[in-house]
């Protein structure tokens, strides 16, 4: 897997790894504090693969700050890579797994829109534990959204939409489900406008989308101030969105 095709790719200050964060435990870690502006709106994408999403519409929504997390470290290198020569300053990529950062490392309330485009459906019985949407990772992007966030969700996967309406079905206490809204970005008739939805587009897949509403006023998670039980192991659970 080459995205960058042998090229030399530099990711700059954009690109960040495990080793860039503090100890899981050693408190929470307000990942704004990565941008000049760390009072800016702050949103996330789990998952972004080339970086698609995260070069269009943080070109278009300048006065927000965005955290790409991509798992596959060649995704992650030409994403940064591809961000930094378009100097797009308020925009950050983390080469982590994404549930681990959720529930080891960020404080509650700091996320305006959590976005999740095109997971690995993980089609096996057996790997349904690696999708990224679990009643204990619900529990989590409600903790660290804030008061009316969003969890903004698309994929081309009946099984993996029929998981997410199962989930979401059972965790109205923490979410209620919203029809989905197509950022500026999103060209006509796309929903986000990812390379993966591109691709899939040309092959006919049918697109599902929704968005989650944190509900206010549910005990949803630990607080980060409360050291983890237990240190995290790394699995692939976040998904490239190319």
């Amino acid at each position: 897997m080459d995205p960058a095709r042998g090229k030399q790719l530099d990711v700059g200050q954009i690109g960040l790894g495990r080793a860039d964060l503090p100890a899981h435990d050693a408190g929470p870690f307000d990942a704004r504090a990565l941008f000049a502006f760390p009072t800016r709106p702050f949103e996330i994408e789990i998952g972004s693969g080339k970086g698609t999403f995260l070069v269009q519409q943080a070109s278009l929504q300048p006065e927000s700050n965005f955290l790409g997390i991509e798992w596959t470290a060649e995704f992650w290198r030409y994403a940064s890579d591809r961000i930094r020569r378009r100097e797009l300053s308020n925009v950050r990529l983390l080469h982590t797994d994404a549930t681990e950062f959720f529930r080891y490392w960020l404080p509650d309330g700091i996320a305006r829109v959590i976005h999740l485009y095109f997971s690995d459906p993980w089609p096996k019985s057996r790997h349904h534990k690696r999708r990224v949407v679990q009643d204990e990772s619900l529990r989590q992007f409600h903790r660290v959204l804030e008061a009316a966030g969003e969890l903004r969700i698309v994929t081309d996967h009946v099984d993996l939409w029929n998981w997410y309406r199962e989930h979401a079905a059972r965790n109205t206490h923490l979410f209620a489900e919203r029809p989905f809204v197509a950022p500026d970005s999103a060209q006509e008739g796309e929903l986000v406008g990812t390379n993966f939805e591109r691709k899939f587009a040309r092959e006919g897949r049918p697109f599902m989308a929704m968005t989650l509403v944190k509900v206010s006023g549910a005990s949803a998670g630990r607080s980060m101030f409360e050291p983890p039980t237990r240190t995290p192991v790394s699995a692939p659970q976040d998904s490239s969105s190319l």
